[in-house]
């Protein structure tokens, strides 16, 4: 298999299957604020996005912004944090999402090497 085919596909599983990852992570919480909160499925696209971003990351070997990303992330839910609940929530949803990308990432760059 190819090199580009390779990368596409490990985008490809990183980003739909993370989503599927998240969730069942997630769904072990009794969480019902998460549904109703924000605009309709803005946080899959928001998850989407970060893996995708953090996958990037890990090819180029830039860990450090993995960190921004999360930060970012974090000042834009700020208010929000404050609820304990929410906060958990969160940092387990986020965190799942991180993981699985960078992991996902990091086989990549082993099989590419």
């Amino acid at each position: 298999m190819s090199r580009e085919i390779l990368i596409i596909l490990c985008y490809f599983i990183t980003i739909v299957a993370g989503n599927f990852f998240v969730k069942w992570i997630c769904g072990f919480l009794n969480f019902e604020l998460a549904k109703d909160s924000g605009i309709k499925k803005a946080g899959m696209i928001i998850g989407f996005l970060e893996r995708f971003l953090v996958l990037t990351f890990v090819l180029l070997d830039r860990y450090l912004a993995i960190g921004f990303l999360f930060t970012a992330k974090s000042i834009a839910r700020f208010e929000e944090l404050k609820n304990r609940d929410f906060a958990e929530y969160y940092l387990i949803g986020t965190l799942s999402s991180i993981s699985f990308a960078v992991f996902c990432g990091l086989v990549l760059r082993s099989v590419l090497e």
